[in-house]
């Protein structure tokens, strides 16, 4: 799956923009990101919002276990990865059909918490047991969210493309040609919120999370870490 952000929908974060000027070239553009993804992808699909927001996946090579899936109502895009373990209790918290699966389960989710405000987000994803990544789109209020499970089982990294905008993806050799060395894995139990406007855990809301500049040997530019002592988080 790939989403990819124009500066006006999310500022690129300062740790990947430092890293990134460790990398001459190459660096490609964001639609040459997309283009590739779509011509290396079989049956991939693209919905190209505006010029400020792109959004592809495909089922290509996905697990059994952690398939793809995206949904969209309300004008919330949503592109999910993984598998809840918890989704029947879910779908009664939520009042949904018993047919309803993870990504419509996010959808209404992150909807009872834009609406609910000020509804904490991280209670939001520490409701969600299971091994995920996802990213929500809500074109009605231009707001990004997206987020990792607290063990980094559903890959996801993100970086910024040569003309600034940032990309998410579950692929990290579709992000290195295009970021260079600002690509980071994105850090398990976290999410990143324009709402918000910073990248928090969700375990340890109040942990300050910083970014660890990577070895010139690595592909990362950055290693984002949460500090402080480890508090599980309660069960809600």
């Amino acid at each position: 799956m790939l989403g990819v952000f124009s500066d006006k929908i999310m500022s690129p974060p300062g740790e990947l923009v430092a890293a990134g000027s460790r990398t001459p070239s190459p660096k490609t553009t964001a639609k040459a990101l997309v283009n590739r993804f779509i011509q290396t992808k079989p049956a991939a699909v693209l919905l190209h919002l505006n010029d400020d927001v792109f959004l592809a996946y495909s089922h290509h090579n996905e697990s059994p276990l952690h398939p793809r899936s995206f949904g969209v109502k309300d004008e919330i895009f949503c592109l999910f990865e993984g598998a809840l373990d918890n989704l029947g209790t879910l779908r009664q918290h939520y009042g949904l059909a018993k047919s309803a699966n993870e990504v419509v389960l996010v959808i209404e989710a992150y909807k009872a918490l834009r609406d609910r405000a000020p509804y904490p987000p991280n209670h939001m994803v520490a409701h969600l047991e299971g091994k995920f990544s996802f990213v929500v789109f809500d074109k009605s209020t231009s707001t990004l969210f997206v987020a990792s499970d607290e063990n980094g089982k559903v890959p996801l990294y993100w970086g910024i493309t040569a003309d600034g905008y940032v990309a998410f993806a579950d692929d990290a050799d579709l992000l290195k040609g295009a970021c260079g060395k600002s690509l980071a894995s994105f850090p398990q139990g976290c999410f990143f919120s324009t709402a918000v406007g910073e990248l928090r855990s969700y375990e340890n809301p109040k942990n300050k999370i910083t970014a660890v500049p990577a070895p010139e040997e690595e592909i990362w530019g950055a290693t984002f870490k949460v500090e402080g002592p480890v508090i599980p988080a309660a069960q809600h």
